[in-house]
C-alpha cells in the first residue's frame, strides 16, 4: 500500500495497529494453550502415578514405620517388580517430553523432585534391596505385625479390608520366602551374630490362645456402632483366618529362618564382604543420604564432629563437679538406678510432660504449626520412632516409645528423643507435609537425610528454646549427638574398612553415654541396615550450614520463624534440591 497522505497515513497505522494487536494476540493464546497443554501432560503423568502406587499400595522412598494395610497385599513376587520397573521406565520416557520452563514455580519444584525420585527408583531394581527385607529391628513380618497400631477401626470396612489382608498373608509370606530363598543361594545374607536372635521376633506371634495375637487386637474393642451380630461374624472370621492362615506362615517363616537361613549366615560384619557389596554400599549411601559423597569423606567428618562434641561433653563432665574420667562418667549414668524408670506409664507420663512443655514454645519459633494431633504409646516391636498420621483424618501421628526394654531408654535423653520424634521433629515434618496444597506423592514421599537430619536438628534447638535445664539432661542431648556423629564413623568402618563387630561396639560405648545394651543393639542396626544411619548427621549439617548462611547473607532481617518455615514447607527433599530452593528464598528475602 502507497501512502500518499495524511488521511491514507493515519488508517494504515491504524490497519497495521489492529493487524499486528491480533497477531500478538493469536501468538499469545498459542503461548497460553501450549503452556496450558504442558501443565496438564505433567498433571496427568502425576495422577497416571499416583493411581498405580495406591493400587500397587507401593510408595517410593515411604517411611517403611508407617506401614499399613488395606485390604490385597503389595505384590512382592517377580512379576510385581518387573511390572513396577516397567510402568517406572514409562513415566521416566514420558517426563522427557515436559518443557519444565513452561511449568509454574511450584511445578517446576514437583517436576525436579518427581524426575529424582523415578531416576532413583529405577536404580533400585539394578541392587540387591530385594534380598534384605529384614533388619536387625524389623523385617517385613513385623511390620505386618504391628500395622494395626498404625491405623483406625472405626466402621465395618476397616475390619473387612484388614480380613482380606490376613487371608492375604500366606501368598505375601511365601513371595519374600522365595526371594529370601535365593538370597541364600547367592549368599547375600546377614551377618550370623547380628542375627543370634532374630528368630524371637518371628517365634512371639506363634501363640497357641488367638486372643494373645496381636492380631486380634483390632477385634477385641470393636466400636459400638457395629450391631453385635456383625460384631460376631467378623471376630469369628478373624479368628479362623488367626489361627488356619497367619500364624502358620509364621511358623513356615520360622522353620525356614532356623533351618535354613541362619546355618547359611555370613560370617563377616561388613556388607562389602558379598558379591558387588562395595557397589551396593556405594548405592546405598547415596540412596540414603542424597548426595555422592564417598566412604571416605563421611568417615572423616564423623571423626572430627565426635572430637568437637566430646570436648563440650568433657565441659559438663567439669562444671557438675564429678571426679573422675569421662569413662567412669559414663559408667555412672550407665549403672546409677536414678537414670532410669521401672515404670512404663513413668515413661510415657514424663515423655508426656516434655511434649506438653514444648508445645508452649513453638510459637515463638514456628510461624506454621500442624494442626494434626499426635499420641504416645509403647511400641508393640520395641524401639523409638515416630509414625505419621495417613492423611484421612482418622489417624492421629504417633509417637512410639520403648518401655518393654526401660533399660535401654535412660531418662537423661528423653528430652532430646522426645524433640526428635515428636514436636519440633518428625511430627511437625511430616503433618505439614500433609496438609501442605502439593503433589500427592510428596505428601508421602520420606528422604532419611531430609528427616532424621530435621529431627536431630530438633533435638539442638531445644537447647536454644531453653530446654535441657538439667546439665545431665545437656549431656544426654549431646551423648545423642555423639552417637549420630560416631555413626559416620562406625557405619563406615564396618562396610568400607572392614571393622569387626567388637571394633564397632568399643567405640561406640566409650565416645557415648548409651547403655551398653542400646550400643550393642545400634551397632548391629548398623550392620543389617548399611549406611541408612549415616542420614542423620549428613542430614543435619547440611540444615545447619544453610541457617548460617541464611544468617550471613541476612543479617538483622534473618528471622527463624520465616527459616524454619522454608526448610517444612515443601515437604521432604534430596538435600541438593533443600539448597537450592533455601538460597532461592533467601535472595528472595533481600528484595
Amino acid at each position: 500500500m502507497r501512502v500518499t497522505n495524511l488521511s491514507q497515513l493515519i488508517v494504515f497505522i491504524i490497519t497495521f495497529t489492529c493487524l499486528s494487536s491480533l497477531a500478538y494476540a493469536h501468538n499469545d493464546e498459542d503461548a497460553n494453550s501450549s503452556i496450558e497443554k504442558n501443565a496438564q501432560l505433567f498433571q496427568q503423568l502425576l495422577d497416571d502415578h499416583w493411581q498405580h502406587e495406591n493400587k500397587e499400595q507401593l510408595f517410593f522412598r515411604n517411611d517403611p514405620d508407617a506401614f499399613r494395610t488395606k485390604g490385597k497385599l503389595p505384590d512382592m513376587s517377580a512379576v510385581g517388580r518387573d511390572r513396577r520397573e516397567k510402568f517406572n521406565q514409562t513415566l521416566i520416557q514420558r517426563l522427557g517430553t515436559i518443557d519444565v520452563s513452561k511449568l509454574s514455580e511450584n511445578d517446576q519444584v514437583t517436576y525436579k523432585l518427581f524426575a529424582y525420585e523415578r531416576q532413583a527408583e529405577a536404580k533400585t531394581y539394578q541392587q540387591l534391596d530385594r534380598f534384605f527385607p529384614l533388619n536387625y529391628y524389623s523385617g517385613y513380618h513385623s511390620y505386618f505385625a504391628g500395622a494395626p497400631a498404625n491405623m483406625s477401626f472405626l466402621t465395618r470396612k476397616d475390619y473387612d479390608n484388614y480380613l482380606i489382608s490376613l487371608a492375604d498373608f500366606p501368598r505375601y509370606n511365601q513371595e519374600f520366602l522365595n526371594d529370601l530363598s535365593e538370597a541364600v543361594d547367592k549368599g547375600y545374607v546377614h551377618y550370623c551374630e547380628t542375627f543370634r536372635n532374630y528368630d524371637k521376633s518371628i517365634s512371639k506371634h506363634i501363640v497357641k490362645d488367638v486372643e494373645d495375637s496381636v492380631f486380634w487386637r483390632p477385634f477385641a474393642n470393636i466400636p459400638a456402632r457395629i450391631s453385635e451380630q456383625v460384631k460376631g461374624k467378623l471376630q469369628q472370621d478373624a479368628k479362623q483366618l488367626i489361627m488356619q492362615k497367619v500364624i502358620p506362615e509364621y511358623q513356615k517363616f520360622y522353620d525356614f529362618f532356623t533351618q535354613q537361613y541362619m546355618p547359611n549366615c555370613r560370617k563377616t560384619a561388613g556388607i562389602s564382604s558379598v558379591d558387588k557389596g562395595a557397589e551396593y554400599y556405594k548405592y546405598l549411601i547415596e540412596y540414603y543420604t542424597t548426595t555422592n559423597m564417598a566412604a571416605e569423606e563421611i568417615h572423616q567428618i564423623g571423626l572430627d564432629e565426635v572430637a568437637r562434641i566430646r570436648a563440650e561433653m568433657q565441659s559438663i563432665i567439669e562444671d557438675v563437679g564429678f571426679k573422675g574420667s569421662f569413662s567412669e562418667f559414663i559408667e555412672y549414668l550407665r549403672t546409677d538406678d536414678k537414670f532410669y524408670t521401672d515404670s512404663p506409664r513413668d515413661m510415657l507420663e514424663k515423655a508426656s510432660y516434655i511434649t506438653r512443655m514444648m508445645a508452649g514454645q513453638l510459637p515463638k519459633w514456628f510461624s506454621v504449626l500442624p494442626r494434626t494431633t499426635f499420641d504416645i504409646k509403647s511400641s508393640p516391636n520395641g524401639g523409638a520412632y515416630y509414625v505419621g498420621s495417613d492423611g484421612s483424618g482418622t489417624t492421629p501421628g504417633t509417637y512410639f516409645l520403648d518401655t518393654q526394654d526401660l533399660k535401654s531408654q535412660p531418662l537423661y535423653t528423653l528430652e532430646a528423643l522426645t524433640f526428635h520424634e515428636a514436636e519440633p521433629g518428625h511430627h511437625f515434618q511430616s503433618s505439614i507435609a500433609q496438609e501442605i496444597d502439593m503433589a500427592n506423592f510428596r505428601k508421602k514421599l520420606y528422604h532419611s537425610a531430609y528427616g532424621e537430619g530435621w529431627g536431630l536438628y530438633s533435638e539442638r534447638l531445644g537447647k536454644e528454646m531453653g530446654f535441657y535445664q538439667d546439665p545431665i539432661s545437656d549431656f544426654g542431648r549431646l551423648t545423642f549427638e555423639a552417637w549420630r556423629a560416631c555413626r559416620l564413623v562406625v557405619d563406615t568402618g564396618i562396610h568400607a574398612k572392614g571393622w569387626t563387630r567388637q571394633q564397632a561396639i568399643d567405640y561406640l560405648a566409650q565416645n557415648t553415654a548409651l547403655s551398653m545394651n542400646e550400643v550393642i543393639g545400634q551397632i548391629d542396626r548398623y550392620i543389617s541396615w548399611p549406611a541408612q544411619a549415616l542420614s542423620y548427621k549428613i542430614g543435619e549439617l547440611k540444615i545447619m550450614e544453610l541457617r548460617h548462611f541464611a544468617q550471613q547473607q541476612l543479617g538483622e532481617q534473618f528471622d527463624v520463624r520465616k527459616f524454619h518455615d522454608q526448610i517444612l514447607k515443601n515437604g521432604s527433599l534430596p538435600l541438593d534440591l533443600l539448597e537450592q530452593l533455601t538460597k532461592e528464598w533467601i535472595e528472595k528475602q533481600k528484595i
